[in-house]
């Protein structure tokens, strides 16, 4: 693949999750059909809200649209709050009036994590958007420090501090230790990727992501070589970065590279 410089946008943070929301319904009104990767977490909670009110506004569809599932925990309970598929659905697609045409989740609750996994991976090819966050140790997914471009949808041993968050912020029963997750392989290959980043707190894994060398201590900055990589920052994720200020948005516009 031809690799390509990151296309950075910085908004306001009062208007972060509006505006990448506007950037989304205009792919989706294009391209109904689109087959998005999602992640779970605190980042994309607001832009999730923001989708969910443009869709009731009769703005957006995701009547034809495909949603896959970026990770999953392994080893905890169906129904669990901090599930990768509860989360989707507590805010996002369980609040859509009209359902996607189809949720693809990550079968971990059967006997073969391996195989389930080798599925997902095949869900996971021809991805039109791969939607993603950054993790405050550089990871993508569960694609943790150690993670290389080569990687393909595994199961994978996930850092204490991840398996903490599950536990401390999500409610899990259990704290959970691995995950299966899509590969950077995979998330490279898709058409287009975006990469949403907010709260200071993120600032400086965002600036090693975005100006130090390619390393696996930091899986995120091998998303530069996508051709097609817009990063979603508000201003104070941007701090750091020394683009920032020629690169501020005003707010909700129109996307500058439609999926084709």
């Amino acid at each position: 693949m031809t690799s390509g410089e990151a296309h950075l946008e910085v908004l306001p943070s009062a208007d972060w999750a509006a505006a990448v929301a506007a950037r989304l319904v205009a792919r989706l009104a294009a391209h109904r059909n689109l087959r998005i990767c999602l992640p779970t977490g605190e980042t994309p909670a607001p832009l999730y809200t923001a989708i969910v009110a443009a869709e009731h506004r009769g703005d957006v569809s995701f009547a034809e649209a495909t949603l896959v599932m970026l990770d999953e925990w392994l080893g905890l309970p169906p129904g669990d709050p901090a599930r990768g598929d509860e989360m989707l659905r507590r805010e996002l697609i369980g609040r859509l009036r009209v359902p996607p045409a189809r949720f693809v989740a990550i079968d971990v609750d059967g006997p073969d994590p391996a195989a389930a996994a080798a599925r997902h991976d095949r869900e996971a090819a021809g991805l039109d958007l791969a939607i993603l966050g950054l993790g405050i140790n550089g990871h993508v997914g569960f694609n943790e420090p150690g993670s290389g471009p080569q990687d393909t949808t595994r199961v994978v041993e996930v850092a204490a501090t991840t398996g903490e968050i599950a536990s401390t912020r999500y409610g899990a029963s259990v704290t959970p230790h691995a995950g299966i997750t899509i590969g950077l392989a995979r998330l490279l290959e898709a058409r287009e990727a975006w990469l949403l980043v907010t709260g200071e707190r993120k600032a400086e894994m965002l600036y090693r992501a975005l100006h130090r060398p390619e390393s696996r201590d930091c899986p995120a900055s091998y998303l530069r070589r996508h051709a097609r990589l817009t990063v979603f920052a508000d201003e104070a994720a941007a701090e750091m970065l020394p683009d920032a200020g020629a690169r501020r948005s005003p707010g909700p516009s129109i996307p500058t590279h439609p999926v084709i």
